[in-house]
């Protein structure tokens, strides 16, 4: 018996699905582009819901933006199920440990009082937040249109309850685990005149019915205000008085806020460059709501960047000291946070550049670092 072995070039009827081929023609695509192209459902699902009887389940005119195209959206990051998950996988492995390390040596429970009060006032907290970004972005994932967007909405919807996790999980190495900053930090939330702007722009947004103006409002002004300044300055302003565990419990947030501000801004910028796609947006509500972010994010930063000095200075000479008490029962340590604003203030109108400021004030951090560190270990023996 003889046998013949051949080999056959098969070749494909077609190099890529079909509705990629109707926008990039007959030839290969990433598969960020096959999970993504035309895959908004159009012609199925379009019954008109009882509770919005004006729309359609999916609706275009759910937003005042104006596309020629909504899939000129893109993700710069290239994030389809199997690519975002990966991702975060990696980055959630890398995470663990370092929240593992600061809990089991006790690196946040260690921290004097004055630090201790500022983590719980101005840093728990801010689990509520990320908790209200989770829904604003759920909102848009229900009622935006176009995959390009609602597909990246979709992870970083998810991506706020991990963050709000791992603020919660800054909170219970503070406590020892008994959940005491929590309740506090809900407290903070719902009470504390320096959250009051911040959680009034955030339940505001409930209410918005513009999936867009959601956008705008949750993604670029308030996370592109609020968040450098809380896990970059205030981050740098505690980390002397933490040994650095604060940054080892936040890196994952600061990787993710690099990581999402591309795909935010690049979802701007798109917006902003198609014709007129913007202009319904760009009178009151874009300048109204950016000075109401400004306002908000300062009062939350003012009593946390000058409370941090006035702690230190009302611990070190033995006065009462706490934003929970009155001016009067703590004079000396609003005195500080008052002497502190007044001298910021002041350097607008000496010239004095802000950043190469910071720039020398970190240089000092760690210079002065290195002797205090011992001083403080023996105090705690």
């Amino acid at each position: 018996m003889q046998v013949d072995i051949k080999t056959s070039d098969i070749r494909p009827i077609r190099q890529t699905f079909s509705h990629v081929a109707r926008r990039l023609g007959d030839k290969p695509a990433s598969r960020y582009q096959e999970a993504t192209l035309d895959m908004q459902p159009t012609a199925n699902f379009h019954y008109r819901p009882l509770w919005q009887p004006e729309y359609a389940l999916y609706d275009q005119r759910r937003t005042a933006i104006r596309m020629t195209d909504w899939y000129a959206f893109k993700d710069p990051r290239q994030y389809y199920y199997g690519t975002y998950t990966m991702a975060r996988a990696r980055q959630q492995e890398a995470a663990e440990k370092q929240l593992e390390f600061v809990e089991k040596r006790g690196l946040l429970a260690a921290v004097d009082e004055g630090t201790r009060a500022l983590l719980l006032e101005a840093v728990v907290p801010l689990r509520h937040y990320e908790w209200g970004a989770n829904m604003n972005n759920c909102y848009i994932t229900g009622y935006g249109w176009g995959a390009a967007v609602t597909q990246a909405t979709m992870f970083a919807t998810m991506d706020r309850l991990g963050l709000a996790q791992i603020i919660s999980r800054i909170g219970l190495a503070i406590d020892g685990g008994d959940g005491s900053s929590l309740a506090h930090a809900k407290q903070q939330w719902l009470q504390a005149q320096h959250w009051q702007g911040v959680r009034r722009l955030i339940e505001n947004l409930f209410v918005t019915k513009d999936w867009f103006e959601v956008f705008i409002g949750q993604n670029l002004v308030l996370d592109g205000l609020l968040q450098p300044l809380m896990f970059r300055r205030i981050e740098a302003a505690l980390n002397p008085h933490t040994g650095n565990a604060l940054s080892l419990a936040t890196s994952f947030i600061n990787e993710w806020i690099d990581d999402t501000s591309r795909w935010v801004d690049a979802t701007v910028k798109t917006a902003a460059e198609a014709a007129a796609a913007l202009k319904p947006l760009a009178g009151s509500f874009a300048s109204l709501l950016f000075t109401l972010g400004i306002v908000g994010t300062g009062l939350l930063a003012v009593p946390v960047l000058a409370g941090s000095t006035a702690y230190a200075i009302t611990e070190a000479v033995g006065q009462p000291e706490g934003l929970g008490r009155s001016v009067g029962r703590a004079r000396v340590f609003y005195g500080v946070i008052a002497a502190a604003m007044l001298l910021g203030l002041g350097m607008d109108f000496v010239g004095l550049d802000p950043v190469r400021a910071l720039y020398f004030a970190a240089i000092l951090n760690g210079l002065a670092a290195p002797p205090l560190i011992p001083g403080y270990v023996l105090t705690r023996v």
